[in-house]
């Protein structure tokens, strides 16, 4: 645990946030911090420059809650995917200062004073693509990068991109989110000079099979520098966006 973990620690066992005994099994510990139903990395911040994220999916309300306050109390940073309104309201009856972002469907704490850097943008080729986006924007911008965005500019109108283009160039990497055929990052990726992360998402009717298609399409690119992650994964997407934009610091 680092200077500013130590603090935060001993801040919220004097607001009697935390027990002593709490406290006691976080110190002890000395890489994690072991709750009723999690073992939380407390080392993740100082090894990849951001605490652990809490994947909301899968965990009851109060879990999620609860972990989200043993990782707050130790980094004063939160994020957290894939939550609902439920996972939201135990989280802020405990961390009143926690924001709800719907579209993308996650939670933050400390947003605002995160210190960002570089330029990652964000493509959607449609409206119904935006959830991803918006996790990777979420992600991105939590990370350390600064984002600007394009939504609703696939292919079937593919003169939407113009007027973006300039920023785009601009940017140190894209993250581009398409469903249907996918299409959308090899086009991207023939414009631009930065790696192109494909965000293949479960949007499209039929044979799209739930992403399969955009994701073999993205797999499949000629276009160098276009990599890709795992169907509707934002999260992964606007991660790895914000390491490439900010560089590996040893």
């Amino acid at each position: 645990m680092d200077a500013n973990g130590l603090r935060r620690l001993l801040q919220a066992v004097r607001g009697r946030r935390t027990s002593v005994e709490e406290a006691e099994r976080a110190l002890a510990a000395g890489g994690f911090l072991r709750l009723a139903d999690a073992c939380v990395d407390t080392e993740r911040q100082r090894r990849r420059g951001f605490p652990e994220v809490i994947l909301c999916k899968g965990k009851t309300p109060e879990q999620v809650a609860a972990i989200g306050v043993g990782i707050v109390e130790r980094h004063g940073l939160l994020l957290a995917t894939r939550a609902d309104a439920e996972h939201y309201a135990a989280v802020k009856a405990r961390i009143p200062e926690a924001e709800h972002h719907r579209p993308a469907r996650c939670i933050t704490v400390g947003r605002r004073k995160v210190r960002r850097r570089g330029l990652v943008f964000i493509v959607s080729a449609g409206t119904g693509d935006i959830p991803v986006a918006e996790e990777a924007r979420i992600t991105a911008e939590m990370t350390g990068s600064r984002t600007k965005t394009a939504y609703d500019v696939g292919v079937a109108g593919v003169h939407r991109l113009a007027e973006h283009l300039a920023d785009m160039r601009e940017a140190r990497c894209l993250v581009v989110a398409a469903g249907m055929e996918g299409a959308l990052p090899s086009l991207v990726g023939g414009l631009v000079e930065a790696p192109v992360i494909a965000v293949p998402t479960s949007i499209g009717y039929g044979v799209s099979a739930g992403g399969r298609a955009a994701l073999h399409a993205m797999l499949s690119s000629c276009v160098p520098g276009v990599g890709c992650v795992n169907i509707d994964n934002g999260f992964g997407a606007g991660y790895l966006a914000s390491l490439i934009n900010r560089g590996v610091r040893r």
